[in-house]
């Protein structure tokens, strides 16, 4: 199968862009293309499927065994004809500064995939053939199929920087790419602006033809399609859906303030039975009918604060489904959107749904960053006791005024090296900052469905 991993010298030099370029343009030549982003990331995942039409899916030699990481690879690209995986930060950047652990490098070896590297030419002249050098030598079992520069001033500008590197270098350079305005997605504090919030059609579709358009004129195009992907994949991991069970509802939290949602962690639910229904928190005045559990998944509450703190037709719906013991799983976002309040960067507090007995507020700076490790601390809705699962933790607010409450979690954050006691436990409610990868440990998955399944019959058994 057309393969390739998209990487770059360091976070920031246009790696996004330069893949949604790519998958804009193989989708504007009629190919079927499916979008991959290397790392615990949430919203470039987004972008892609918003530019491709497939839901994109996470790769991440971390969080999950190589055998499961092959699994999606596998499992997602059928009846695809190529597959684009957008690596993270640095090419070598990963768990820690002495191995690729974690790494895009380690991705692209493991799922056998060519690396056409990306950096920033905006600032650089002849000395950018050093960077391409330093990273052909760093590593020599991972040679690089090409290199693509990005934010490069005009066509001199270009002839400058390819005169320098093929003069001292040897990958191919396969095209650059100007700075356009109109490809650019603005960031604010957890990165880019969600897909969600391009829901302007006309305004979506001029943005992907301009981006296939720059991708023509500027890229090799006919080289990118010619990589390969040098895996031949067995999908092992989840195996059929399971049938003969009841269907459980799950409903979903999806619209502009919640959206981070790893889809293989969906995927997984419905193996189990389970029927995902989307709801909106901002926009629906209460849960969908019949709902047997909830998953609240992270985003940006804090931007639509006001908004969630005026439905209060929503927040009443929400508590009395808590008072039904019926399971509710929260994360980062969706724990806050549970909170008492949430006071905001402007120091302004916010009602929120009021399932849990503290509040949150904003912070100026990242409060917790990085991989943690999660072992369940006592048997709950998501496993047994001693079940060990992997994650990420990215948030800026903290929790205040915090009351003593049962915690589910044994957190171990692989930066700090810090241990806590976390995933707050209210009734049937687990709620944590902690963004689990199911994957990491199937079982939450089932786990979860079934806690809804028996409560399920529980309560429909006759008087």
């Amino acid at each position: 199968m057309k393969g390739l991993l998209i990487a770059g010298t360091a976070s920031g030099v246009g790696k996004t862009t330069v893949t949604l370029a790519i998958l804009a343009a193989m989708r504007r030549r009629g190919l079927v293309v499916q979008p991959f982003k290397g790392g615990p990331d949430f919203l470039d995942t987004d972008h892609h499927t918003r530019i491709a039409g497939r839901n994109s899916r996470n790769l991440d030699t971390w969080m999950l065994s190589a055998e499961a990481n092959k699994d999606v690879l596998y499992q997602a690209s059928q009846d695809a004809e190529a597959v684009v995986v957008e690596g993270m930060m640095g090419l070598f950047d990963g768990k820690d500064g002495a191995t690729e652990t974690g790494s895009s490098a380690e991705i692209a070896k493991l799922l056998q995939l060519p690396v056409v590297l990306v950096l920033d030419a905006g600032k650089s002249a002849r000395s950018i053939a050093a960077v391409v050098l330093g990273f052909e030598l760093f590593d020599a079992t991972l040679p690089l199929a090409g290199i693509i520069l990005n934010r490069v001033a005009s066509e001199p500008h270009f002839k400058m920087l390819e005169t320098a590197i093929l003069s001292a270098c040897r990958t191919p350079i396969l095209g650059w790419l100007p700075r356009e305005p109109s490809i650019s997605i603005s960031e604010r504090h957890l990165g880019l602006r969600t897909a969600e919030e391009f829901d302007d059609c006309d305004a979506n579709n001029k943005q992907i033809d301009a981006l296939a358009a720059l991708a023509e004129s500027h890229l090799k195009l006919d080289h990118l399609l010619r990589l390969e992907c040098g895996l031949h994949l067995k999908s092992a991991a989840i195996g059929c859906p399971e049938t003969g069970k009841a269907s459980i509802r799950v409903g979903v939290a999806r619209d502009r303030a919640f959206s981070f949602y790893y889809e293989d962690n969906l995927d997984l639910l419905r193996h189990h039975g389970a029927e995902i229904i989307p709801f909106s928190p901002m926009l629906d005045s209460s849960l969908p009918a019949d709902l047997d559990a909830l998953y609240l998944g992270g985003g940006y509450p804090e931007l639509y604060a006001q908004q969630l703190s005026a439905n209060l037709s929503m927040h009443t719906s929400i508590r009395h489904f808590v008072a039904s013991r019926r399971p509710v799983y929260a994360e980062c976002g969706g724990m806050i959107y549970l909170a008492q309040h949430l006071a905001t960067s402007d120091g302004k507090p916010h009602a929120m749904a009021g399932v849990l007995p503290f509040t949150m507020e904003m912070t100026n700076k990242l409060v917790q960053f990085g991989y943690v490790t999660v072992e369940l601390a006592q048997n709950c809705l998501l496993g047994p006791r001693g079940t060990v699962i992997r994650g990420h933790s990215f948030h800026y607010s903290r929790i205040v005024n915090a009351p003593t409450i049962a915690t589910n979690y044994r957190v171990l954050y692989s930066i700090s090296g810090r241990q806590e006691d976390e995933g707050y436990s209210i009734e049937n409610v687990i709620a944590s900052y902690i963004h689990l990868h199911f994957r990491a440990a199937p079982i939450i998955a089932q786990h979860f469905v079934e806690a809804a399944r028996k409560l399920k019959a529980r309560q429909t058994v006759p008087a």
